[in-house]
């Protein structure tokens, strides 16, 4: 139990002897040794909070560092989450998507640490989708034209859970991870662990039928979060700006992706439920196209298409069937 660090032996000591009162009132994260005596969990966004209350499930109390509405790229931690992150028996992040969560976390000096990048391989992708084979090129210069400097530290695009594959994969790491801290409820994280597992398979099979047989195979969205889902499914993403969903594209880009949409068919510019809808709609009204809603799922709120992961994902899964023409 890490309190330990941020309450002096004697302090602590009265705080046992007053029947863990103290106690309670300082693990504001839930952690282990609190009354409800679950394991406290820290996630630092969405996608990790998910994977965390699906395996946990009673065993556990999560907390999430972004609140819902708030784009996770944009996140500044509080004194209080800070304190929240230290009180933790275990913290679940993604590097290099939130700059100030990574720098919050290598100060807490929680024990259980699990970054969710470690657990599955990044890849790089730019904004357009004729780079997203693993960094090689389709066409020369195509990966400094699209990616207008825009990817994350370390060249890496951390939207991995957009794939169910390699959703799968963190979860599997999130669960070992559940086990080692909470041993005695090992079973079950194992257990729910499988089923989640099964779930995502069962997504994956859901897009890769879903999206087999479209008239196109080019989306255009705002946000460059799509790369991983675009190469699992054989289709090409298109970003109007790059992996951060607030930088503008140059009027060269929004010219180029109006050839692409005239090309490769494209019906639709996707916009999302977090950030600025104003580019889309702008490339929209330049080019003829219909705009619609592809959720990157970096957090849910009640403008979401539905309540949870799998609702928003298959929501996706129809918005995009709807725009390529599935048949």
């Amino acid at each position: 139990m890490n309190v330990r660090r941020l309450i002096p032996t004697a302090a602590l000591a009265g705080a046992v002897a007053l029947a863990g009162t103290a106690l309670t009132a300082c693990s504001g994260a839930g952690a282990a040794g609190s009354k409800d005596g679950k394991l406290g969990v820290t996630a630092s966004f969405y996608p990790l909070q998910f994977i965390a209350e699906q395996i946990g499930k009673d065993h556990v109390k999560v907390d999430g560092l972004t609140k819902p509405g708030v784009e996770p790229h944009d996140l500044e931690i509080t004194p209080k989450q800070t304190a929240q992150l230290g009180e933790a028996d275990v913290v679940l992040y993604l590097k290099n998507l939130q700059p100030a969560v990574d720098k919050a976390v290598a100060q807490s000096g929680v024990k259980n640490i699990v970054d969710a990048a470690t657990l599955t391989e990044l890849e790089t992708h730019g904004a357009s989708g004729h780079d997203h084979d693993h960094g090689h090129e389709g066409e020369a210069g195509h990966e400094e034209d699209h990616d207008h400097g825009h990817s994350h530290e370390g060249g890496t695009d951390p939207h991995v859970w957009l794939d169910p594959v390699k959703y799968a994969e963190i979860a599997k790491g999130v669960g070992a991870a559940l086990e080692k801290a909470d041993p005695g409820h090992a079973a079950d994280y194992k257990k729910n662990t499988d089923e989640l597992v099964g779930k995502l398979a069962a997504l994956d099979t859901e897009f890769k039928d879903g999206l087999k047989n479209t008239a196109s195979k080019t989306f255009i969205t705002t946000h460059s979060a799509f790369g991983y889902l675009a190469e699992r499914y054989g289709l090409d993403q298109e970003g109007i700006s790059g992996v951060n969903p607030e930088s503008e594209p140059s009027p060269a880009r929004m010219k180029e992706l109006q050839a692409v949409a005239k090309k490769d068919n494209v019906t639709t510019v996707f916009f999302e439920t977090l950030a600025s809808d104003k580019t889309a709609k702008a490339l929209a009204t330049d080019t003829g196209l219909k705009t619609d809603v592809l959720d990157p799922l970096e957090g849910i709120t009640d403008k979401s298409q539905g309540a949870d992961y799998f609702e928003v994902m298959r929501s996706n899964l129809k918005n995009l069937q709807k725009a390529l023409g599935a048949k």
